[in-house]
């Protein structure tokens, strides 16, 4: 059986370090990994792959950065030629990135299979360019492998139970080993902040808290506030936006680093007293974590991790102080997001759909 991965962007190449992983455990499939480029910076995409052990792509498309429709469109132009020579039983996607939605065109266009790991999540927010690529892709994918049962009744209620495989958390696999492997090591901060007392991590990146200058003047207002300093993360998009806005990053609680590598992110989320973030991923790292978690967003994909308060989304920035610092929950973190074999089942998943 040969499997076609599609990935471009950072938190897809975590889910294809499980993928990559229990694929190479079995002799009977044959592995090809295109990487789209989406993510083109070198702390971005490159470093991914040598610190989380992923076999080097097989293609790489390099289309870089532009805006949604022509990074989309160049993705789609580059496929057809990949796909034309592989013919994979399965092209695998992940997520719901452009990647996600132009690797699933271009595979459904020829006739040829897909499968959607962490298939049926929904933030119910169509503002969000990665809501309709999840939902574009659910509805054209063969195979939909859901990472919880939330998860599974968004697709049944849209009519798709019967393509429907609920896996667990391919995530969950690749956090919680590297948290083994991390642990009892000093994480790398920012200059200024000390690992060894209380800290928080924040990452922010999506359009909706940067595009807006007075959305994102006050959410690094509210961060340079807190009474615990803060280890920003600073992507890209971030930079650039912060940079046109006139809004200074570093100030106050914050001391800002450059994106680190993911074992180094888990270090730190691991050893932080609190994490603040924009990201789908790191809510649901942070809930792994045991970390209490601040998401400034009016939704969240992870219901689950809102139970008991481990996150909270947090609409206003005004508010951002008092989350922050709120109580670590004492109550139990159930484990919703699988038991760390959720790649293993992936796999078995896609061997007897084929």
């Amino acid at each position: 059986m040969k499997i076609l991965s599609v990935v471009g962007a950072r938190p897809q190449f975590v889910k294809l370090a499980a993928l990559a992983d229990a694929a190479a455990r079995r002799d009977d499939i044959e592995h090809v990994i295109v990487h789209t480029g989406q993510h083109y910076d070198a702390a971005m995409s490159d470093v991914f792959f040598a610190d989380l052990r992923i076999p080097a792509p097989d293609v790489n498309l390099a289309v870089g950065s532009g805006s949604h429709g022509r990074q989309t469109g160049a993705m789609l132009a580059g496929m057809d030629e990949v796909l034309e020579e592989h013919r994979p039983d399965w092209t695998l996607v992940y997520g719901d990135t452009n990647s996600t939605l132009a690797g699933t065109l271009s595979a459904v266009k020829m006739h040829l299979k897909v499968a959607h790991l962490e298939a049926g999540l929904r933030s119910f927010n169509r503002r969000m360019p990665e809501e309709h690529n999840r939902v574009l892709t659910d509805h054209a994918a063969d195979l939909l492998l859901a990472p919880t049962e939330v998860a599974r009744e968004h697709l049944a209620a849209e009519g798709l139970a019967a393509r429907t495989v609920v896996t667990g958390d391919v995530m969950t696999d690749v956090c919680l080993r590297v948290a083994e492997s991390v642990r009892g090591t000093t994480p790398p901060l920012p200059a200024g902040i000390d690992p060894e007392a209380p800290y928080a991590v924040a990452t922010i990146h999506r359009a909706d808290n940067t595009d807006d200058p007075a959305r994102l003047a006050a959410i690094i207002t509210a961060l340079q506030g807190l009474d615990v300093p803060l280890a920003l993360f600073a992507h890209p998009r971030l930079i650039a936006r912060a940079r046109a806005a006139g809004i200074e990053l570093a100030g106050g609680a914050v001391h800002v680093g450059e994106p680190v590598a993911y074992p180094d992110l888990i270090g730190a989320v691991q050893h932080a007293a609190a994490v603040v973030t924009d990201s789908g991923g790191l809510q649901k790292e942070a809930y792994l974590l045991g970390t209490p978690c601040s998401t400034i967003r009016s939704e969240t994909e992870w219901v689950e991790t809102l139970e008991n308060d481990w996150n909270r989304l947090v609409t206003d920035p005004r508010e951002l102080t008092g989350a922050v610092t709120r109580p670590r929950p004492e109550a139990a973190r159930p484990p919703y997001y699988g038991d760390g074999r959720a790649a293993a089942r992936s796999i078995d998943a896609l061997a007897e759909h084929a």
